[in-house]
């Protein structure tokens, strides 16, 4: 938390990188794949890589909280809320036999869904922190 009470969560940057390395390298395989086939399904590849980094990069930080409320990054900008429009919730799933948390801010009539790997933090953890500060 900084000076004036505001805290941010955001995809960890290093794996941001290792995307955009990734995305790199697959490029470069791309461009020494000879079959059409290959060709096609590298590059479906690269614009996959491409496209979650970009996403990754131009979102952060992904969720910012305040005395005032919560702001969370999307492609289409930035979206604000006062603490009273939203509730906080963490919704528990089983999934390939693990659980798996997400954070939930409910600002009728939207729905923000925001994973562990958007936060880069637990999202129970997460969820206690906005409520410390909501009060």
């Amino acid at each position: 938390m900084d000076e004036n009470g505001s805290r941010q969560w955001s995809t960890p940057i290093g794996l941001i990188t290792c995307g955009w390395v990734l995305a790199g390298s697959a490029a470069a395989w791309w461009l020494l794949a000879e079959s059409p086939v290959d060709r096609l399904f590298i590059g479906v590849l690269v614009l996959a890589l491409a496209a979650t980094s970009a996403h990754g990069s131009i979102c952060r930080p992904r969720l910012r909280a305040d005395l005032d409320g919560v702001t969370v990054r999307g492609l289409r900008g930035l979206r604000h809320w006062s603490w009273p429009a939203v509730s906080i919730r963490v919704r528990h799933d089983r999934r390939f036999g693990r659980t798996v948390q997400a954070l939930e801010l409910d600002a009728d009539p939207e729905l923000v869904v925001l994973t562990r790997l958007d936060l880069g933090a637990d999202p129970q953890e997460v969820a206690d922190e906005l409520r410390a500060l909501r009060r």
